[in-house]
């Protein structure tokens, strides 16, 4: 009897509290949530801002590597220095693939540089008469390699990069402008059934359009060219691929802005590789290619939050430089992700207000900086002789844009709004 009279006056206590409770909390006022993608990352790091002179010397030492090292045929890279090396790279259209995606971002650094020197100049002219010779021949080495998506894209950017080049020449744009459309076709027709762009599908039914393993950071790349290739030639691009490469993007995000690696990696979004460490060189060029083609999700501050996460954890992406075992590193970073993403950081960057951009061009320009080589290239990756020129051209673009960004004139720390 006693105990049953405890237990309902226990049980009573318990509902006036749980009522008390229930008002308190309709009572106060709701508590505003962080948002998924907010990190408690600490300021950017105090820095002294490379000068306008130091800025030009190192893109001065970069042009000239890609000046010295270029084919006799006009292009950059080859299939040399194989010791070690444990790529699948069917013959010969891999290295097809391989040279045509190197020269173009070698040529597009050396065009983005503004080298104003007979010599670059001369470099320009044979690469251009390469690119015109070679890069209708591009196609995929075969049904499991699409490597030459990296072709299309990067051989479309310094295409267009010419067609700035060429102004005032209407013959030749209208050659590099057809050139160019053809590239936007081709890159149509190398499309996944799924939607998005992959290089690389080992596993998957054999077809004739691709149909397996689209990844985040491939279809970016090529998105992103296609749109350099509408706003500086007006090329038509395929609606249809690209509203579906958008929604492909979507169903690789993460609530934080990660991107995960590939479409079946999406089932298992918190696989190291797909967290944030290991998206960092990912995010840049898949928010870029969002906000390129309207997605208003992708806002200003989404953007200078995964910059101040490349910046503030560059060591996660920088361990992994020069590995020469894909994703061995930690999050299953690769070597190759690395000035990739810096690259694609950039694009970034230019989306921000004017008086929000300077800061993160001086940390990006300091980064890229102290890894210019004693040869004046920049490399991540060893790939046979293509890391070289292919790393070069990435880090050449990057800094010109640092450069015209602002750092020409650098102003003094206090100056400098910190984010």
């Amino acid at each position: 009897m006693n105990g049953g009279l405890r237990f309902r006056t226990t049980l009573c206590s318990l509902l006036v509290v749980g009522a008390g409770c229930a008002v308190s909390q309709e009572t106060a006022a709701p508590e505003k949530s962080k948002p998924a993608w907010k990190s408690e990352l600490p300021p950017l790091p105090e820095i002294t801002p490379a000068t306008a002179a130091g800025l030009d010397a190192a893109i001065r030492r970069g042009a000239d590597y890609l000046i010295s090292s270029q084919n006799a045929n006009g292009s950059w890279g080859g299939p040399t220095k194989t010791k070690g090396l444990n790529i699948y790279a069917p013959i010969p259209g891999a290295h097809h693939a391989f040279r045509s995606g190197t020269s173009g971002l070698a040529l597009y650094g050396l065009l983005k540089s503004r080298d104003q020197r007979p010599e670059a100049k001369a470099a320009i002219d044979m690469a251009e008469a390469w690119f015109l010779k070679e890069l209708p021949r591009l196609r995929r080495a075969e049904q499991t390699t699409t490597y030459n998506v990296w072709g299309h894209a990067y051989g479309l950017r310094a295409l267009c990069a010419l067609y700035e080049y060429r102004a005032g020449d209407e013959p030749k744009r209208s050659a590099l402008r057809a050139l160019g459309q053809q590239q936007v076709d081709l890159l149509e027709r190398f499309e996944d059934v799924n939607g998005g762009w992959g290089y690389l599908d080992l596993d998957s039914t054999i077809t004739r359009k691709p149909s397996g393993l689209p990844t985040s950071f491939t279809t970016a790349t090529a998105m992103i060219a296609m749109h350099e290739g509408r706003e500086v030639m007006g090329l038509k691009l395929p609606e249809r691929e690209i509203d579906r490469g958008v929604r492909f993007l979507v169903r690789q995000q993460t609530p934080d802005f990660a991107y995960v690696y590939s479409d079946s990696h999406r089932y298992r979004p918190r696989y190291p590789i797909n967290r944030p460490a290991g998206s960092l060189c990912r995010s840049q060029a898949c928010l870029a290619a969002l906000r390129f083609f309207g997605d208003e999700k992708v806002t200003d501050e989404i953007l200078a939050e995964w910059l101040k996460r490349l910046i503030l954890r560059n060591g996660w992406v920088d361990i992994a430089r020069k590995r020469p075992v894909p994703h061995e590193s930690h999050f299953s970073n690769s070597g190759y992700f690395y000035y990739y993403g810096h690259f694609y950081a950039t694009d970034c960057i230019e989306f921000l207000p004017k008086t929000d951009r300077l800061v993160y061009y001086q940390n990006l320009a300091k980064i890229l900086l102290e890894k210019q080589e004693k040869n004046g290239s920049w490399w991540d990756y060893p790939l046979y002789s293509y890391h070289q020129p292919y790393g070069t051209g990435y880090v050449l673009a990057s800094l010109s844009r640092c450069r015209d960004g602002g750092m020409g004139d650098v102003p003094t720390a206090k100056d400098v709004k910190k984010p």
